[in-house]
């Protein structure tokens, strides 16, 4: 019985303690959850001479550490890909600032949005075909799509321009 309230003050502690890194409870609970798959998968690499809690609560720091370098490795990428959109280009400097938010925009979104839309907008591709590419039902093209360009419309996506209108795709207004 000391066991199971032993894990249970572990997993109260890692929760606090995720929660003052992320900010975000939902967020917080990512990271516990990825400490404690972390944790089973190298449970050989504790050492029950010592502190179980602060064994667990460096993998905490950790998981959430290594998080925030993918994030911003992720927006280094996503910026550089939103210039090379730009790069083929040579419009007047207003479209130029323009087009710069739309392909921040685009390049924020996520990868299976921006899929669905690329194959879409870009390619003028019809959903079944996109969807027979991304090997998905028509219907989750159909969503993916509605989601990027809502994302895309109301300024979610990292663009900070809210009311981008979209043609096409049944969420015209």
């Amino acid at each position: 019985m000391d066991d199971a309230r032993d894990m249970e003050a572990d997993l109260l502690a890692m929760r606090r303690y995720a929660r003052a890194l992320a900010r975000d409870e939902s967020d917080a609970d990512d990271v516990v959850q990825d400490a404690l798959l972390r944790a089973i998968e190298r449970r050989a690499t504790y050492q029950p001479e010592r502190s179980r809690t602060r064994w667990l609560l460096a993998i905490v720091h950790n998981v959430f550490v290594s998080a925030k370098r993918r994030q911003a490795a992720e927006t280094r990428r996503n910026d550089r890909f939103a210039q090379t959109l730009l790069s083929s280009i040579d419009p007047q400097q207003e479209e130029h600032v323009r087009l710069a938010e739309i392909a921040q925009g685009f390049a924020a979104l996520p990868d299976a949005q921006r899929a669905a839309l690329h194959l879409t907008a870009i390619e003028g591709l019809s959903y079944q075909q996109a969807a027979d590419i991304l090997g998905v039902p028509i219907g989750t093209v159909m969503s993916r799509l509605s989601r990027a360009r809502a994302a895309l419309r109301d300024g979610q996506s990292g663009t900070g321009r809210p009311h981008l209108r979209l043609v096409g795709g049944h969420d015209d207004q």
